[in-house]
């Protein structure tokens, strides 16, 4: 790999002199933070653990901070951005600050729910500083539309990420916390401040490291099937799992015959499952008669 300037990536003053030409403002809407220091990304791209065969993916990529220091340490990068004006600028950008890999270097202008391929080499890396208002989405539909993702790095909010990590028995483990551990081994992976932000934010953010499970979880449902019983369970989670799943099942006394059917006390609530104990609730649903 060819190596690169030392001001190659964006600091504070290219990120507004950028924006300023483009006119750009980030918006709330959009849940718009750029990073405004070069070390903080080349702090993600170590702790992405990016290796010089990876092809990443990356989300949201803004203005290019985290781009540029992708396309240091990776083979090639995706950037996928649904902002026209920002999507239209950051092909420019990658080739004036970093030339010689600008071929390695591919925009998809569109919203990340709705990609389905992306060009050139599968993804074997997701890395992102994931919009605050739909990081979790986003990062469970693309842990499952591209299975060749093996590592996953995001910034998010501290208490998304938080979630996403959690355990079973955490005040805080939930829907996000399951669906994430279906497709991954998830873990906390580091804080970042408000101040290497333009705007700075209100919350402080957090890394979360996602490597995907070598043997995906032992059952004969699916996918679907578990998610079900997972947003059933924590709909309302405050009551036991007999009451909570009553609606998935029929009736609580169904509920009460798959949990038994599956080792899990029908007196549990949610939030002390594994995921693979929600797989064996899924794959005990009871018939339903015509």
């Amino acid at each position: 790999m060819s190596s690169t300037e030392p001001d190659a990536l964006l600091g504070p003053a290219d990120i507004r002199d950028l924006a300023a030409k483009l006119g750009v403002r980030p918006t709330k809407q959009r849940g718009q933070n750029f990073v405004i220091d070069a070390n903080t990304v080349r702090r993600i791209v170590r702790t992405a653990e990016v290796r010089p065969d990876d092809t990443v993916v990356e989300v949201g990529p803004g203005l290019g901070s985290l781009t540029l220091a992708l396309l240091e340490a990776a083979d090639r990068v995706t950037a996928v951005e649904i902002d026209e004006v920002l999507a239209a600028a950051l092909p420019a950008t990658v080739r004036a600050r970093m030339p010689e890999r600008a071929d390695r270097f591919a925009l998809v202008h569109s919203d990340a729910m709705l990609v389905t391929e992306l060009p050139g080499p599968a993804p074997t890396a997701l890395v992102a500083n994931l919009p605050y208002n739909v990081a979790v989405p986003v990062l469970l539909t693309m842990l499952e539309r591209f299975p060749s993702i093996e590592r996953t790095l995001v910034m998010v909010q501290a208490e998304v990420a938080d979630r996403l990590a959690a355990r079973p028995g955490n005040k805080v483990y939930g829907v996000p916390s399951v669906k994430a551990n279906w497709y991954a081994d998830v873990k906390r992976a580091g804080s970042i401040g408000r101040t290497v932000f333009w705007p700075a934010p209100n919350v402080d953010s957090g890394l979360v490291s996602l490597v995907r499970r070598t043997e995906p979880i032992a059952t004969t449902a699916s996918r679907a099937e578990v998610f079900a019983v997972v947003d059933a369970a924590f709909a309302q989670r405050r009551k036991t799992l007999r009451a909570a799943l009553a609606g998935w099942a029929g009736s609580a006394p169904a509920a009460e015959a798959a949990l038994t059917a599956a080792g899990v006390s029908p007196q549990a609530r949610g939030e002390s499952l594994t995921v693979e104990e929600f797989a064996a609730i899924a794959e005990n649903k009871p018939e339903v008669a015509a």
